[in-house]
């Protein structure tokens, strides 16, 4: 402990740099814990779809969408996204809503946006694209 203590003494910014990162990440972790919109694995997204007819949002560029994709998902631009134009999910408002992107970083947001509008069971795909293909789950281009 001693050690500690010197070496914070030393060095004042490395010590803060480290507290920084440590608040931080406790931060995130119980914000997601917290969160309505639960992050699902590429196994459970595959669960909702099949045993609770599940939607799967894509709400990647036109030309990642084009490329590949989940089977069955359904495309949202991120100019509607954007406007919370969900219009074209109306009639699944009370099925559970998976979003995707590619990273499963920038789904959150419209996630909450999602929520915002009243759909009832919203998650997103932790990991986004990314795991569902590295995890070699089908994905379709037509």
């Amino acid at each position: 402990m001693d050690q500690l203590m010197v070496f914070a003494a030393n060095h004042p910014l490395l010590s803060t740099a480290w507290v920084a990162l440590v608040v931080a990440i406790i931060v995130i972790t119980v914000m997601i814990k917290m969160s309505p919109v639960k992050q699902v694995s590429p196994q459970e997204l595959t669960f909702q779809v099949n045993k609770e007819n599940g939607v799967v949002v894509d709400i990647r560029t036109d030309k990642e969408f084009k490329t590949s994709r989940i089977i069955d998902a359904l495309h949202l631009s991120q100019e509607k996204a954007n406007k919370n134009d969900f219009a074209a999910l109306e009639k699944h408002k009370d099925k559970p809503i998976i979003v995707v992107c590619t990273a499963g970083l920038t789904a959150t947001k419209v996630a909450n946006q999602l929520l915002k509008a009243g759909f009832s069971q919203v998650s997103l795909l932790k990991g986004g694209m990314n795991a569902w293909v590295g995890a070699g789950l089908p994905v379709t281009k037509k």
